[in-house]
């Protein structure tokens, strides 16, 4: 990678499959922008027309948590079991759900 692109913006890069599904983290690329991210991103992602939809994200932009704090995070979860499939019957037919 030469110093000026080793300088650009680093771009998270989200992928659709097909219509109905949800985007899938795919990776990550550097680009001087949003359009070249974007056009590298279906360079290097969706080579063989694996995707209907691409995002780039800048991962400055990207507000994560912390996984060492898990606990304080996700804990006030595990009590709401109702929550889980396990309490829901799936109708015949049902892909995505």
């Amino acid at each position: 990678m030469s110093a000026t692109a080793a300088s650009w913006p680093l771009w998270e890069v989200f992928v659709r499959a097909r219509r109905g599904m949800a985007h899938v983290h795919a990776g990550s690329l550097h680009a001087p922008d949003a359009d070249l991210a974007l056009r590298n991103a279906r360079d290097v992602y969706t080579r063989r027309q694996e995707g209907v939809s691409i995002w780039v994200v800048p991962s400055a932009a990207l507000v994560v948590s912390d996984p060492a704090r898990r606990g304080a995070l996700f804990d006030p979860a595990a009590d709401k079991d109702y929550r889980h499939p396990t309490h829901y019957t799936v109708p015949d037919g049902v892909e995505h759900l």
